[in-house]
């Protein structure tokens, strides 16, 4: 996946709106996540498909944030999902709204492309963190990996 499609970009988009929204309401609400959303697009100009999906990812994250700390709580055993760095936080809930709200999207797909975004924004150690922790998470709500994965 190393293009940079739409989709990518989307992610991207809404790892920057998520970040924003969680630093001046850590609590995710969806008006404060619409009004990051509304900042970020006026700084970049996304395409018409990737600035539906990055409004799509940031609002079901906004609207689910619980379900989603939940399965991340549980799958970071030894974190607290407000413990964890901003970035990494914000990647694992997309990842997360993702394996739960949208089975077709491929479990391969989601996990790789958090961890390449995992790579291009965060710490060193963060694409391995994030691995392992969506690794469980997809077992936890799709059951076993697919075959060859």
């Amino acid at each position: 996946m190393g293009t940079h499609g739409p989709r990518r970009m989307a992610r991207e988009a809404a790892l920057q709106v998520l970040f924003a929204a969680d630093h001046s309401h850590p609590d995710l609400d969806v008006e404060a996540v619409r009004a990051a959303f509304e900042e970020v697009c006026a700084e970049f100009k996304l395409p018409g498909r990737a600035h539906a999906r990055a409004l799509e990812l940031s609002v079901g994250v906004a609207r689910n944030r619980k379900e989603i700390d939940l399965e991340i709580g549980r799958a970071s055993e030894h974190w607290k999902v407000e413990r964890l760095a901003a970035v990494d936080r914000a990647v694992l809930r997309i990842a997360t709204f993702e394996l739960l709200y949208e089975p077709t999207t491929p479990t391969e797909v989601v996990i790789d492309e958090a961890v390449e975004i995992a790579r291009r924004f965060a710490g060193e150690k963060s694409p391995a963190f994030v691995n392992g922790v969506l690794d469980v998470v997809a077992r936890q709500v799709r059951g076993a990996r697919e075959p060859g994965a």
